[in-house]
């Protein structure tokens, strides 16, 4: 049996950001965002956003497995994901997802109903998860009371760990790289330093030939360490004002 049609898209002549209740708030062109909510591999908004836990790239689940029964590469960056199992580093990506769903208007809607579509064209019972419910009377009287303009995004619980990242310098014969603006990141204490390291690449714009070294204290960490670890290892002084405080510096990788 075929799977059903996750990767499913509506492009960019279909659809805009809602119109503001404010006629002064500024209007942002939807196609700005395409780069961040934009499959790389169906060109179509992102359905079930799916992670590659080695480069950050995020794709639909479905064009994502279907790209690994045939190469073990990111097809962005071309990193070897897992040699014999690349889909053991994915994960969902949930608050992306939900990101795509409030930027998109009845993208979420129009992908239920295909759903929906597909399993009773071929006789199928449709899975529960994909069920248009109608909100619980509970759920509907909090709508109804709570008229109090709120924030749309929340921080997810499973983000337990903010970091700051200090940049203590590079050495000689490194110049070519972009400030980091963003010090301060609210991330999972799941995340390693090899994490850390591909945020300050990606965002300082380092050459491959660049090494990134970090350090919290007196200790050089190692890419497989997770931040929840070195939090609980290191201690009291490894935090200040309840941040984790990690140094890093550029280097050139060492001649053998």
């Amino acid at each position: 049996m075929s799977s059903p049609p996750y990767g499913r898209r509506i492009h960019e002549g279909s659809t805009n950001i809602s119109d503001s209740d404010s006629e002064d708030e500024p209007k942002i062109p939807l196609n700005q965002f395409y780069p961040y909510i934009r499959c790389a591999l169906c060109c179509g908004f992102l359905i079930d956003a799916t992670t590659i836990t080695e480069c950050l790239h995020t794709f639909c689940k479905s064009c994502i497995v279907k790209h690994f029964f045939y190469s073990n590469r990111c097809p962005t960056c071309s990193i070897v994901v897992h040699q014999t199992q690349p889909l053991y580093n994915i994960r969902p990506d949930r608050q992306l997802q939900d990101i795509v769903y409030k930027m998109v208007p009845f993208l979420e809607e129009l992908e239920r109903e295909q759903i929906c579509n597909f399993y009773k064209e071929r006789g199928l019972e449709v899975p529960k998860p994909v069920v248009l419910s109608s909100p619980s009377p509970v759920v509907a009287r909090r709508q109804k009371k709570d008229n109090i303009p709120q924030s749309v995004f929340t921080i997810p619980p499973e983000l337990d760990v903010s970091l700051l990242l200090e940049f203590v310098g590079a050495e000689e014969g490194i110049s070519n790289y972009k400030p980091l603006e963003r010090r301060y990141v609210r991330v999972s204490g799941e995340a390693t330093i090899r994490h850390v390291e591909l945020f300050i690449r990606r965002k300082m714009e380092l050459s491959p030939s660049c090494q990134v070294d970090v350090v919290c204290g007196d200790h050089l960490l190692d890419h497989y360490q997770s931040l929840k670890d070195i939090q609980n290892s290191v201690g009291e002084e490894a935090l200040q004002d309840g941040l984790l405080v990690l140094h890093f510096g550029l280097v050139l990788p060492s001649q053998c």
